[in-house]
């Protein structure tokens, strides 16, 4: 299933993409697409939907992020060897691990704004992990049994807020919508492989990034064992898992987004985002 949620900011309704591309409103069966619709057992039961005796959404409505109530959005830095290369940094001995506050969630087409006194406004197209139900202390064997499923995530930066001013990389990540997710949920039985998935990312029509998740350093499996070692995961978490090169940091000379700017990025299988930058107010 591709699930979703449609509507203005802060009332959205749960849905999904019918196999004719139409959106169908779920409404009807439960309140949002958050934690609780997340389990196994839950998503079973709207699998068995048909959805063409679901109402029908307008084309035109707005998609909101792509699951509700996320207790925790979880980043990894510098998962793809390439691009910890036009860091300039080394690839870690283990995943590097930073929160993304969940107030910069926004929907996958929202305008993302610019932060006052932003000069280094970069973009990182990256695959998204949703949890479908509490991990804690799980192995690798089993850590995909407690994935609900996958999404695309715009992992927006700030450079200098986050590597030249002292800290941590968080206040770099969690400016108020630098974090665009969705637009759908696409549930694990619809990818055969995450590790398999080409990536892509476009600034005003110019590809700048061109990758796959098959050079992850760390995958899938392995991230969401790793992370059940140090904090639970809740249903409706999300775990943005790094981003291949060609960010604009690692450009020669650096290129940032101004407003203005058109940034499209999508992933196979997962569907794609299209942000126009604002300088915020």
């Amino acid at each position: 299933m591709k699930l979703l949620r449609y509507g203005p900011v802060g009332s959205e309704k749960p849905g999904l993409l019918s196999a004719d591309g139409s959106i169908r409103d779920l409404s009807g069966h439960l309140a949002d697409v958050s934690g609780a619709a997340l389990d196994p057992a839950a998503l079973a039961k709207l699998a068995s939907l048909d959805p063409a005796t679901l109402p029908e959404v307008s084309a035109s409505e707005r998609l909101g992020a792509c699951v509700a109530g996320t207790g925790k959005f979880i980043c990894i830095g510098l998962n793809y060897s390439d691009h910890a290369a036009e860091s300039g940094m080394a690839v870690p001995p283990e995943p590097v691990v930073f929160m993304k506050a969940t107030s910069a969630i926004c929907g996958p087409n929202d305008d993302v704004l610019i932060p006052r006194g932003s000069e280094k406004t970069d973009w990182e197209v990256e695959l998204g992990i949703v949890i479908g139900k509490t991990a804690k202390y799980v192995s690798e064997a089993e850590a995909l049994d407690y994935v609900a499923g996958y999404c695309v995530s715009h992992d927006v930066s700030e450079r200098a807020f986050q590597t030249e001013r002292s800290g941590q990389w968080t206040k770099g990540k969690s400016c108020d919508t630098f974090g665009p997710i969705g637009p759908w949920l696409v549930t694990k039985d619809e990818i055969t492989d995450p590790q398999n998935l080409s990536m892509w990312l476009k600034v005003n029509g110019e590809t700048m990034q061109d990758g796959t998740t098959s050079t992850m350093v760390y995958g899938v499996a392995f991230l969401v064992s790793y992370l059940s070692q140090f904090m639970s995961l809740h249903p409706g978490d999300v775990i943005s898992t790094g981003t291949p090169p060609g960010v604009g940091m690692g450009l020669k000379p650096p290129r940032y987004l101004k407003p203005g700017d058109v940034v499209e990025l999508g992933i196979e299988g997962l569907g794609s985002q299209k942000q126009t930058f604002k300088a915020d107010a």
